[in-house]
């Protein structure tokens, strides 16, 4: 008798090589059971800018935005370029045949709607590819647990832009992916594993280098 685990994705709606490549991968192995997608509200958005204006200053928030302005002017075309293809070469690898997967689209991972969602579905392990931290009664109801490929080397670089921090700090050891298990803390729970590339940090972007990080090693996982 074989059995097929279930599994879930959760993902943002921009980011089209975990909504397409990563969510192929997990079919390629898997019963892809669903998958939630997070649309961010306007309010969400305020609230996040002003959450890091509190934490960081208006001084810094602003250093933040020029550097967001730099690489829209200089780097993304680029980056977008390198997305486009690494996502058709993704699609022609992990083909997604299953037209009819149910696909839920809320604001968070932690709305009522979620929760029911998953509850249906009952997937054995779900993958939180998001920036938003999951409530226990959510990332508990999967059977064995739910799992985040996190770009950044834990303990030392848990934050949402680990390779980043790496990179700046010349921790270049510490430039790779931590497969871990979701717990009531951040980045904290049990690690299943540590994973790297050969990054070219000249020729390659910081966000080329988080996102490959983890689409180089899928085969190793």
């Amino acid at each position: 008798l074989r059995i097929i685990m279930r599994t879930l994705l959760i993902c943002h709606e921009d980011a089209d090589l975990v909504k397409k490549g990563i969510a192929g991968w997990l079919a390629s192995f898997s019963h892809l059971a669903g998958i939630i997608i997070l649309r961010e509200t306007k309010g969400q958005v305020l609230g996040r800018i002003r959450r890091q204006i509190r934490r960081t200053g208006i001084l810094r928030f602003f250093d933040v935005v020029l550097f967001r302005i730099y690489y829209l002017i200089f780097l993304s075309k680029k980056d977008r370029i390198w997305k486009n293809q690494k996502s058709a070469e993704l699609e022609s690898l992990y083909p997604l045949s299953d037209g009819n997967i149910p696909v839920l689209y809320t604001s968070s991972p932690n709305t009522q709607e979620a929760k029911q969602f998953i509850q249906r579905l009952s997937p054995d392990i779900m993958l939180a590819a998001c920036k938003s931290l999951l409530k226990e009664e959510i990332f508990s109801l999967p059977s064995r647990g739910t799992f985040v490929m996190h770009p950044g080397i834990c303990p030392e670089y848990r934050n949402s832009h680990g390779c980043f921090w790496a990179l700046v700090n010349r921790d270049m050891d510490k430039v790779g992916m931590t497969l871990l298990r979701i717990d009531k803390g951040v980045d904290t729970g049990s690690v299943y594993g540590y994973y790297h590339y050969p990054f070219d940090e000249l020729k390659e972007s910081h966000i080329v280098i988080q996102s490959r990080v983890v689409l180089e090693n899928l085969d190793r996982l």
